[in-house]
């Protein structure tokens, strides 16, 4: 059999409204539900922060993709487009005047038909033509420049060369353009 434990000292007596008893804690005040007007605050409050952090979202974005480096752009930028559209200071006016770096080359050894100021249509037509073969031309490889030459009137213009070839001489082999002295329209009669 087993013995009942039996303190020897007497049991304490907690004062009334004790948290011991677990004896409720008399609420002090009462919270007032919202009112029409502090609904409607509230509620404008709520829509102008959700537009606040929708417009600090959408302009971190834009930053982010604004100001993020794109790997390709310097090949980009060296490759070589129609003036009219070129991302680059490279670029292409027409099938015998280029950009390089910012600066005007015209190309020495050969006329091209104009784009600008053409006589005709159909020498405006040939003149893209033009362009876009001396565009896909100066891409094919590294462009280097030349010295001067002065032409037989007398203007100073540059030569050119892709991976060593004269661009001149390859303008003139694929039709886009003819000896600088060739006198001879575009325009078809």
């Amino acid at each position: 059999m087993s013995k009942q434990w039996n303190p020897k000292k007497a049991t304490v007596e907690l004062a009334p409204g004790s948290r011991i008893r677990r004896q409720p804690v008399p609420v002090q005040k009462t919270i007032a539900p919202p009112t029409p007007q502090q609904e409607v605050i509230g509620g404008i409050a709520g829509i102008v922060l959700f537009a606040v952090a929708l417009a600090v979202l959408i302009v971190g974005v834009s930053v982010a993709t604004i100001f993020h480096e794109d790997p390709n752009a310097a090949a980009r930028a060296a490759q070589y487009g129609q003036c009219y559209n070129a991302e680059g200071t490279n670029c292409v006016l027409d099938g015998d005047t280029i950009y390089v770096a910012g600066q005007r080359v015209d190309i020495a050894g050969i006329a091209a038909p104009k784009i600008g100021g053409a006589e005709c249509p159909d020498e405006r037509t040939r003149g893209i033509d033009s362009a876009v073969q001396l565009a896909d031309l100066l891409n094919s490889g590294k462009v280097t420049l030349g010295p001067m030459v002065r032409e037989p009137d007398g203007q100073l213009r540059r030569k050119v060369a892709v991976r060593g070839n004269d661009v001149g001489l390859a303008m003139i082999a694929a039709g886009a353009a003819r000896d600088y002295g060739d006198t001879n329209g575009w325009c078809s009669e």
